[in-house]
C-alpha cells in the first residue's frame, strides 16, 4: 500500500513539474540560463543523449523533496542545450531499489531486441541502488521517445553483490562493432571497461587505475573521444572521474578494450578548479561534425543539502564543448561554453581600456545575469580582477594574483554563508595560471548565484556558487600592489533562457 501511495505522489509531483515549464523562474537565487528543476533536488546529470534533433538531459532527482533522497531521473529537453523544457518524470524509484547514475543511448540497430526494426528504442543503463546492502546495473526502455519508460523484466544485469559498483558510461565503438561500457568500482579506485553486443550481457575487457588523485571514492566515470585543436581528423581519448567534490581527467588512447594514459600516473589535472563542479559526462551520439558536449553538477557534497534555495536545490553547468591541445609536451583539456550561449546575448556595455593603479573602477553596468569578457595585463606582484555581485560590503572576487602565478575566486565575502560552517570554511579556489604574452584573457559567466569563469580559452576553468542579496549587482574592477592594464572590458546582459 506505502509503495501505491508514494508512485501516487510520484505522478502528482510529475504534473506540477510539467506546469513549471513555463516558468518565469524568478526566486532571488534561481539561475536563469543554468538548468535548475522546477522543483525539488537534483545532482548528477545522467543519460545525455542526442536524439531526434533534441538534447536529452536526464538527471539525479528526488521527487518527494529538496535535500538528497529517493534517487529517480528527472527530464528535460531542449533544441540547443540552453532552453530547455521540463518532461515527466523518466523512471522512479521503487521500493528499495534507488535510479542512480548512468547512461541513455540510441540503440538504432535494436541490438537489445528492446523495440523493433522500424522503431529502435531509447536504452537508459543505470546503477539500481540498495541503500547500505548493494549496487547493480539496470536497464530500462523506450519506444515513445523518451516518455514513458518500462524496467528490463530480467534486471540487474550486472551484479557482483558490492555495496560500491555504479555510474555505467555506455557508448558505440564503432571500429569494433560494439557497446563500451566503462563502470566504477569506487573504493578500489578503477575503472573496469565492459564490452557487449546486445545492451543486456557484458563482457569485462580490462580496467584502469589507481591513478592521480585517490583521496576519495571514485564516481562518475566519463569516456569520450575528442578532437586534437586544429588538427582535423586529429582525436584523444580522455577519461574523466570525480571524487572527493572534485573532478580529475586524463588523456590518452582507447583501442576498444584498454585505455592508456599518456600522463604519469602521479599527474592530476582538473576539468574544473572551482568548488562547485562534479560528475560532468558527456553527450552521446551528438552529430558528426559535433564537439564533445559535457555537464556537470554545480554544487558540493560538503554543504550540498544546505544551500538556501526553494523550491529547488542544484542545477546543471553551462553545456561545455571539448577540446584538447599538447602544452609543453603535456595534453590540456580545453573547455568553452556551448556556442548557443551567444544566442542569449543584449546589446553589450564597453569600458575603455585604462590602467587601474591602488584603486578601484566602480564599472555604469550592473547586474546579477550576465557574460563578461576582459584580457587584463597584470603587474609583476600585484593583485588585479574583477569584483561581481558586489555592493552592501560583500562580493565575489575573481582575480590575478602574480606574485603566487594563480588565478583565485574568493567568496569570503558574500553575504549569505551561515546555513554551513563547510560553505564559510570552503571559499577560496586557486590554480596556477599561465599569462600569454604578459597577458590573461577571462571570461565570466555570471548567473545569480553561479559564476563560471573560463580562462585563457578555456585552458583552465572555474565554478563556484555565491548567494548575496538582489540590491548586490556591481561590477568594480581593481588592481592592488601595483598597476594593471585592462587591454579590453565587454559585459552583456543575458537573456533569460526559461
Amino acid at each position: 500500500m506505502i509503495y501505491k501511495l508514494n508512485i501516487l505522489c510520484v505522478y502528482l509531483l510529475i504534473t506540477t513539474a510539467a506546469a513549471a515549464q513555463q516558468a518565469t523562474y524568478k526566486e532571488l537565487y534561481r539561475p536563469r540560463f543554468h538548468f535548475s528543476p522546477a522543483v525539488n533536488w537534483t545532482n548528477d546529470p545522467n543519460g545525455l543523449v542526442y536524439f531526434k534533433n533534441q538534447y536529452h538531459l536526464f538527471y539525479q532527482h528526488n521527487p518527494f523533496g529538496n535535500v538528497w533522497g529517493h534517487m529517480s531521473w528527472g527530464h528535460a529537453v531542449s533544441n540547443d542545450a540552453i532552453h530547455w523544457k521540463h518532461l515527466p518524470l523518466a523512471i522512479p524509484e521503487e521500493r528499495d531499489t534507488m535510479i542512480f547514475s548512468g547512461t541513455c543511448v540510441y540503440d538504432a540497430k535494436n541490438t537489445s531486441g528492446l523495440g523493433t526494426t522500424s522503431h529502435p528504442p531509447l536504452v537508459a543503463i543505470y546503477t539500481g541502488h540498495v541503500e547500505g546492502k548493494n549496487q547493480s546495473q539496470c536497464v530500462a526502455y523506450s519506444n515513445d521517445e523518451g516518455i514513458h519508460w518500462t524496467k528490463y523484466p530480467a534486471n540487474p544485469i550486472l551484479d557482483l553483490h558490492k555495496k560500491d559498483f555504479r555510474d555505467p558510461k555506455v557508448f558505440w565503438y564503432e571500429p569494433l562493432k560494439y557497446w563500451v561500457m566503462a563502470l566504477m568500482y569506487p573504493v578500489e579506485h578503477e575503472v573496469h571497461f565492459y564490452s557487449s553486443d546486445n545492451l543486456l550481457r557484458w563482457k569485462e575487457l580490462s580496467h584502469f587505475g589507481p591513478a592521480g588523485d585517490t583521496s576519495g571514492v571514485w564516481e562518475c566515470p566519463d569516456l569520450s573521444r575528442v578532437p586534437v585543436e586544429n588538427e582535423s581528423g586529429t582525436y584523444k581519448w580522455v577519461l574523466q572521474t570525480s571524487q572527493n567534490a572534485s573532478m580529475q581527467y586524463f588523456v590518452g588512447e582507447f583501442n576498444g578494450v584498454t585505455f592508456t594514459p599518456e600522463s604519469t600516473e602521479t599527474t592530476v589535472m582538473r576539468p574544473d578548479y572551482g568548488l562547485d563542479y562534479y560528475a560532468a559526462i558527456t553527450y552521446n551520439q551528438l552529430p558528426a561534425a559535433s564537439k564533445p558536449l559535457a555537464i556537470g553538477w554545480v554544487n558540493n557534497w560538503n554543504y550540498a543539502n544546505a544551500i538556501p534555495t526553494s523550491p529547488w536545490k542544484s542545477a546543471m553547468s553551462i553545456p561545455r564543448e571539448l577540446t584538447v591541445r599538447k602544452e609543453k609536451g603535456k595534453w590540456v583539456l580545453l573547455q568553452q561554453p556551448v556556442a548557443s550561449m551567444r544566442s542569449l546575448r543584449l546589446p553589450p556595455y564597453h569600458f575603455d581600456t585604462k590602467n587601474i593603479s591602488e584603486k578601484e573602477q566602480l564599472l555604469g553596468f550592473t547586474s546579477k545575469q550576465c557574460e563578461i569578457e576582459f584580457v587584463i595585463r597584470p603587474g609583476t606582484t600585484n593583485k588585479s580582477g574583477i569584483r561581481i555581485a558586489a555592493g552592501l560590503g560583500h562580493e565575489l572576487e575573481i582575480g590575478y594574483d602574480a606574485w603566487k602565478g594563480v588565478l583565485y575566486l574568493d567568496r569570503g565575502k558574500t553575504a549569505v554563508q551561515d546555513f554551513s560552517p563547510e560553505f564559510s570554511r570552503l571559499h577560496l579556489a586557486e590554480a596556477p595560471v599561465q599569462l600569454k604574452e604578459g597577458k590573461l584573457r577571462v571570461r565570466i559567466f555570471y548567473d545569480n548565484s553561479i559564476a563560471e569563469v573560463f580562462v585563457n580559452d578555456g585552458e583552465q576553468v572555474f565554478t563556484m556558487q555565491l548567494f548575496n542579496s538582489k540590491r548586490e549587482d556591481q561590477l568594480v574592477l581593481f588592481s592592488h600592489g601595483g598597476s594593471s592594464v585592462f587591454e579590453s572590458f565587454k559585459a552583456w546582459p543575458l537573456r533569460s533562457a526559461w
